[in-house]
């Protein structure tokens, strides 16, 4: 049975260094190859040399880790005071790869810098606008984003996006091992031990990898033992057709960490997030971002895979989770680190993500039963879901749209999701009998 009242659960329990470590690289290990991922697409769209991309990647791993220690631990205005784990955002992959083919990847840059800043003021102002945004939305974005990692899990366990052999023996094994292991650490272990579970199955999957041929540290001879980013590798560049397009994902950035927000103060803290734990989040979504562009990288997020995490174990403690802050940052200025961590295989990665995906889910689902299951409520989610996880299955119904438009929602179910349900709840009438429950 977990003792809830270990400081392991508590956001500002006091735990020692020891303790707090293992947490932190759990965190880490769920979500450092996704955090790279998108630096290595776009710098292979726009043809950068290959020292060009290890630099970006070492910075993508101190921006995170700086954005993420601001979230657990704000200054001023920014900061969430939760333990969101931020990380370089998939979202603006697309529309990044467009300009970069376009304008060079400058001009990505320049357009970052100014919707990072446009963003963090939205942040800022959210006292003004998070009323506009009911629980029955939120709960509809969660549940949207749960399902939409759903197939990242499922990819990873059969090797990953792209690879050659997708599916083949090797990987299922490897991701079932991970999983089993995790399982049955779960079972086995006693008191707040269980929660290190995800950790174990990562630990043992790569030594089952490593017997596959499946680890590569190829890299490790060739890796410097200690480096330091560069402050505006490119020259920034500014388009006003750019600046538009970024902006426009920023808000669907700002959207997925709302969702996120909630759903961790829900399943981490069993209440509502609050309108400065909401501004504070977006804040740091937008200005981190802004700082990013500065030293080459893409725009930050928070990372859903670490929602999911916390779903799975309750840990909250801002200390833990803030040690994996710390590993970022020193993966960053100590690249042999770094190279450990990216070659952790996806399979491995699948193995575990299967479990923390289908939490969120399940959270989304529990925030949709807690709005109350009246025909309007009903309505709403059943609408926005049907809507956005189905036409981005399909994504060529939106053929006859802008350019523009299909790079915001063709692929992006969770803003889809966000403005049907947020225009659904400003045509619907509000109920006037209060919820009903459906037999």
């Amino acid at each position: 049975m977990e003792d809830k009242e270990d400081a392991i659960y508590q956001l500002k329990g006091d735990i020692p260094i020891r303790k707090a470590i293992p947490f932190g690289l759990q965190h880490v290990l769920a979500m450092f190859v996704a955090n790279i991922a998108p630096i290595l697409i776009v710098s292979g769209v726009v043809k950068m040399a290959p020292e060009e991309t290890a630099s970006l990647v070492q910075s993508a791993m101190i921006v995170a880790g700086v954005g993420s220690l601001l979230q657990m631990f704000p200054l001023w205005r920014f900061g969430s005071g939760l333990p969101i784990i931020m990380g370089i955002s998939f979202t603006f992959v697309s529309v990044s790869c467009v300009i970069g083919t376009k304008y060079g990847y400058g001009a990505v840059l320049g357009a970052a810098l100014i919707g990072g800043i446009l963003e963090g003021l939205l942040g800022l102002g959210a006292a003004w606008w998070k009323k506009l945004v009911p629980p029955i939305v939120s709960a509809s974005v969660v549940t949207a984003i749960g399902f939409s990692l759903l197939p990242i899990g499922a990819n990873s366990f059969g090797g990953g996006f792209g690879a050659p052999d997708f599916g083949d023996a090797k990987y299922l094994m490897v991701g079932s091992v991970t999983l089993v292991s995790s399982l049955m650490f779960n079972i086995r272990a006693h008191s707040y031990y269980k929660q290190l579970s995800v950790l174990f199955g990562l630990i043992v999957g790569y030594i089952t990898a490593y017997f596959y041929g499946m680890v590569d540290l190829t890299r490790l001879s060739g890796s410097d033992l200690v480096s330091f980013p560069t402050f505006i590798p490119v020259s920034l560049e500014f388009h006003p057709d750019a600046i538009l397009s970024v902006f426009l994902i920023f808000l669907v950035s700002a959207t997925e960490t709302l969702g996120d927000t909630s759903a961790l103060a829900t399943m981490g803290f069993g209440r509502p997030p609050t309108g400065k734990e909401v501004s504070g989040a977006i804040a740091v979504d937008g200005f981190v971002s802004s700082i990013s562009s500065l030293f080459g990288c893409l725009p930050i997020t928070s990372f859903s895979q670490n929602v999911g995490l916390i779903a799975m174990t309750k840990v909250v403690n801002r200390k833990a989770v803030g040690c994996g802050a710390v590993i970022m940052i020193l993966a960053g200025f100590f690249p042999v680190l770094g190279v450990i961590l990216a070659s952790l295989p996806d399979a491995v990665l699948g193995g575990c993500t299967l479990m923390m995906f289908g939490s969120i889910v399940v959270s989304g689902v529990r925030m949709l039963g807690d709005c109350g299951y009246s025909q309007r409520n009903m309505s709403i989610a059943a609408l926005s879901l049907s809507i956005g996880l189905g036409f981005t299955q399909t994504p060529q119904i939106f053929h006859i749209f802008p350019d523009l438009f299909r790079s915001v929602f063709a692929d992006n179910c969770v803003a889809v999701v966000f403005i049907v349900s947020m225009i659904l709840n400003l045509v619907f009438p509000e109920d006037k009998e209060g919820p009903r429950i459906v037999e």
